[in-house]
């Protein structure tokens, strides 16, 4: 089985802020801007996003980044979100001599795809831009978005699970668990709310007119967390560009019917759809390994377990990271428990 592999570096901006990127897949580059917030290697150990990402990566080479305060990367050094995405993709396309290439935009980061796109448009191919607005204070009402942002700042634990519920409805609880860790995990409480409430706050109205790229708008009908309307007008303000309205309301890409999303995706990048579709498996054996490891038991006490040498044990710990293309011992065990849920 061929396992597609990321490589994770670091670019620096101005200021020395450093910024971690991942890059899978080969072919033109797609520039996949992050959503809301991210983590790069956290992201990529989850099953429901990383198969999400491979598909993306088949035939295009896939290009995902933390923007300062998230994942991997150093905190932000200033707090307009713009004028800092705007900075982290300039280095970006210079530390890997891109002169053009896709651009990506799902949720938060579809209207900063637009500044991007209206600003630099010599450096655009093709925009696809996915569950995203115009307007930001129109995705929802001020009491809403007050009570959502006051429980990121307050209890961002309950928060970050109120967000999986509108983000992913439908998602079982294991899904919904590791997804709301993610969150967790990819962002403090400070910089998801300061994110969250620049979100808020984008308004694209008058950058709309000013791209030129060729442009598909993807939006699902029932999307809970932002309005299809808004999909509508970020499609009906750009010259020429194409709407497609999928069914499901589900926000995440990676959630609900994902292969639908895909295949709609691939057409606004010129790719064919996917003849085959990305899994992952293991061995009866390599499974009980990895249950094993998301216990937190080392690979002496693994072979304690299963009865079986320490040699051999590491041996089914090293195969598994081969297998699904992970680095750490917590990708596994993220992997499992996904997959178990």
């Amino acid at each position: 089985m061929i396992v597609m592999q990321q490589r994770i570096d670091r670019l620096r901006l101005s200021d020395g802020t450093s910024v971690s990127y991942a890059v899978a897949g080969s072919g033109p580059p797609l520039v996949y801007l992050p959503g809301w917030v991210s983590h790069v290697e956290f992201g990529w150990a989850l099953p429901v996003e990383r198969r999400f990402y491979e598909a993306l990566a088949t035939g295009r080479t896939l290009i995902r980044y933390d923007r300062p305060g998230c994942g991997l990367s150093d905190p932000a050094p200033k707090e307009n979100l713009v004028e800092l995405e705007m900075e982290v993709l300039d280095a970006l396309f210079h530390v890997l001599g891109l002169q053009r290439a896709d651009l990506l935009g799902t949720s938060l980061s579809a209207p900063l795809a637009v500044h991007w796109a209206a600003r630099r448009p010599e450096t655009v191919d093709r925009l696809v831009l996915y569950g995203g607005w115009v307007q930001g204070d129109r995705i929802a009402s001020a009491a809403l978005r007050e009570h959502v942002l006051g429980l990121i700042e307050h209890h961002w634990g309950l928060g970050s699970e109120v967000l999986i519920d509108i983000f992913a409805p439908g998602a079982d609880a294991g899904v919904r668990q590791s997804l709301a860790v993610h969150q967790r995990s990819s962002a403090s409480a400070e910089t998801a709310h300061r994110t969250l409430a620049a979100g808020y706050q984008l308004d694209v109205t008058e950058e709309l007119p000013r791209v030129t790229a060729r442009t598909l708008v993807i939006h699902r009908q029932d999307d809970r967390a932002v309005p299809l309307a808004e999909g509508q007008r970020l499609a009906a303000g750009i010259h020429g560009a194409e709407l497609t309205i999928l069914p499901g309301r589900a926000h995440l890409p990676f959630v609900g019917d994902v292969d639908a999303l895909v295949d709609a995706v691939r057409h606004g990048l010129g790719l064919t759809p996917l003849s085959r579709r990305f899994s992952q498996t293991l061995t009866p054996r390599q499974r009980e390994v990895a249950a094993l490891v998301s216990q937190g038991l080392s690979n002496r006490q693994i072979a304690e377990r299963l009865v079986i040498t320490e040699r051999s044990a590491e041996s089914h710990v090293e195969r598994i990271r081969a297998r699904l293309g992970f680095r750490s011992r917590a990708q596994i065990a993220a992997w499992h428990a996904t997959n178990t849920a």
